[in-house]
């Protein structure tokens, strides 16, 4: 197999659940600050399903990079750090988007503060994964 193309493929579909969960986070955190006015229930069914398709996207960034280091689920030096990060943010990824969609359509208000909490150390996860990501580039 062609790890360059592993490697193009995986540089190309992490950002795309990054963005995603971000500005998941960004609808929610609106919905929450906008309380009872319409607009609120709207960008919280903004903040699910971007969160949602962000978790399915996720998927191929994962895949990509199994394939790209042929299995390793950790590796060693800076691909270890970075899958020390990826795995605990990926799983907290997904199961954000399960709440959300098990959450229903209006959560309450303390739900979705705790939910905005955990979806913040998601993202310090994703970032620390990213930071050790592009380290594993410079060390190749």
């Amino acid at each position: 197999m062609d790890t360059s193309l592993w490697a193009k493929a995986h540089g190309a579909t992490t950002h795309f659940p990054i963005a995603l969960a971000l500005v998941s986070a960004v609808c929610d955190g609106a919905g929450l600050i906008a309380g009872g006015r319409p607009v609120a229930r709207e960008l919280q069914a903004a903040g699910r399903w971007t969160m949602v398709a962000g978790a399915l996207g996720s998927v191929g960034a994962v895949a990509s990079g199994l394939l790209l280091t042929k299995g390793s689920v950790l590796g060693h030096d800076t691909l270890r750090m970075h899958h020390l990060f990826v795995w605990p943010a990926f799983t907290l990824l997904v199961a954000l988007a399960t709440w959300r969609l098990a959450a229903g359509r209006a959560p309450t208000r303390r739900a979705l503060a705790a939910y905005l909490t955990v979806t913040v150390v998601m993202a310090g996860l994703v970032a620390a994964a990213g930071y050790y990501g592009g380290e594993t580039i410079v060390a190749a």
